[in-house]
């Protein structure tokens, strides 16, 4: 098909996984976004914009070509050759979803090009195939917070609107962090205390959090599985999970594998700067620069854009601060 053909551009969050307790069960989707423009071309072009997606591969060992490549052999649809655009604020392997994020935004990209074969189920589906955990992935597609179950066939996720008194603050550490090496250290099995302590506080949360009882997240977000294995990795971390809540944090948790801790925060916390101040001093004093975002529960999930929208026109607008 020739320059000018049909463009799809999707927009999609970031996520938070975990939440403390509900390790690979449970992920909130963040605003802060990626955006993907896909259309069929004569040939292979990928462009990519902002310091996030340095050194992605440009050629078709790109993650988004192969997975939009997947999607048309489903759908038996044939466009070999693809014109790509991306834009990421999301930082990379710093706990926020980046991969679940580019994964879901090229399905979502591919299926709207293929004439949308597939429901939002069929790429929950197919995201969590390539995630081996719902948790990220479903926070991305469906937006809100999501809990899901994985058996390794077939997810099942259930959406919760987010509280609406919920903000979130991000302290990013300046490091990056394989989720892959963060597995590495948990151990294979747990005793049945640490077991039942992480479903009864998963569960809690859950409920508070769909039910909007803001003052019961602080005992809720407690874990015995995956964040106390993972101090090691990110200086300044156990002091945030013991002390954030004295600063104003309804809760905290590791966002993720890490490095990013996350604080859930009533919007009408009066002293937000001593919290701030609270969280980055304490990657400071453990020799580790970071800096702090303030953001919201994104509730909307993976979109297609179409012209008119003023979320459409976002995405050139940041390419052109690119090349000012």
């Amino acid at each position: 098909m020739a320059a000018g053909a049909r463009k799809v551009r999707v927009r999609v969050p970031a996520s938070t996984a975990n939440l403390g307790p509900g390790f690979d069960a449970l992920g909130m989707a963040l605003s802060l976004y990626a955006w993907i423009d896909m259309k069929e071309s004569d040939r292979t072009r990928i462009r990519l914009y902002g310091d996030q997606l340095a050194g992605v591969p440009v050629d078709k060992s790109n993650m988004i070509y192969k997975i939009a490549q997947t999607v048309f052999d489903e759908a038996g649809v044939r466009m070999p050759e693809l014109d790509i655009e991306m834009y990421s604020d999301i930082p990379l392997t710093r706990g926020l979803g980046s991969s679940a994020s580019a994964i879901v935004g090229a399905l979502a990209a591919a299926n709207g090009l293929a004439g949308e074969p597939f429901s939002r189920d069929d790429l929950f589906q197919m995201a969590t195939r390539l995630e081996d955990h719902p948790d990220n992935a479903g926070a991305s597609l469906f937006g809100g917070i999501v809990s899901a179950v994985w058996d390794g066939k077939r997810a099942v996720g259930l959406k919760l609107d987010p509280p609406k008194g919920l903000t979130l603050l991000l302290a990013l550490p300046d490091f990056h962090l394989s989720t892959n090496k963060a597995r590495h250290l948990l151990p294979e099995s747990v005793s049945r205390q640490d077991a039942v302590f992480n479903v009864s506080h998963a569960s809690l949360l859950t409920a508070a959090l769909a039910s909007g009882r803001l003052d019961l997240i602080g005992a809720a977000m407690k874990d015995r599985l995956h964040q106390p294995f993972r101090t090691t990795l990110v200086p300044g971390m156990a002091k945030i999970l013991r002390e954030a809540p004295d600063h104003g944090a309804l809760g905290v948790a590791l966002s993720g594998a890490g490095p990013a801790m996350i604080c859930f925060v009533d919007r009408d916390l009066a002293d937000k700067a001593r919290l701030e101040a609270f969280m980055l001093g304490a990657f400071r004093d453990a020799g580790v620069k970071a800096r702090t975002l303030w953001l919201d529960p994104d509730r909307e999930g993976v979109r297609l854009l179409h012209p008119g929208d003023p979320r459409y026109d976002e995405f050139d607008r940041l390419k052109g601060e690119v090349h000012s």
